[in-house]
């Protein structure tokens, strides 16, 4: 079994290089062509990516995630969610990495079995990081208006968070 993983992508390479050569394509110059335009993308995301993590850098240095817990922690609690995931609610959807710092922490703080590390878990696994992807994907596409794409996304965040939070209650509480 473990021969055959150690083989798929190698085997898949291979066939869609043969898969090409049949059809006659030169499949090196369509590799150089893809990774000309990969590059072509990368340098027109790069300014949106660093900005987002300059941000969140500066947000986690500055304590105002930890005075945004504070503020945002009684009507958490009213909905469900344990107001020590603030920091992770509100880094989430600015960077993936970040979050999963914050998460990492929460799990190390409290325990992986423990409700707030259960929630931090199902909530990184069901929400996406809205500012990162729609950089990416609005730079790639060159569109410059999000419009109603931000607003939408943020609100599928929420309910990805608050549903994270019931089902853990509900299934795992």
């Amino acid at each position: 079994m473990q021969l055959v993983l150690d083989l798929l992508v190698p085997g898949i390479i291979a066939g869609v290089s043969c898969y090409g050569m049949a059809k006659r394509v030169d499949v090196y110059d369509a590799l150089l062509q893809g990774a000309a335009k990969g590059l072509e993308i990368l340098l027109r995301i790069l300014p949106a990516l660093v900005t987002l993590l300059t941000v969140v850098a500066m947000l986690r240095a500055s304590g105002a995630l930890e005075l945004a817990a504070e503020l945002l922690a009684p009507a958490l609690e009213w909905l469900g969610i344990p107001p020590e995931t603030v920091g992770l609610m509100l880094v989430r959807p600015i960077s993936g990495s970040a979050a999963l710092g914050v998460g990492s922490e929460l799990i190390t703080t409290y325990g992986p079995d423990s409700t707030i590390g259960r929630t931090a878990a199902v909530m990184l696994g069901s929400t996406e990081t809205t500012f990162y992807t729609i950089a990416v994907y609005f730079g790639a596409a060159g569109i410059k208006k999000t419009r109603y794409a931000v607003p939408a996304a943020l609100c599928a965040d929420l309910a990805g968070f608050f549903f994270a939070s019931l089902t853990v209650r509900l299934f795992l509480g």
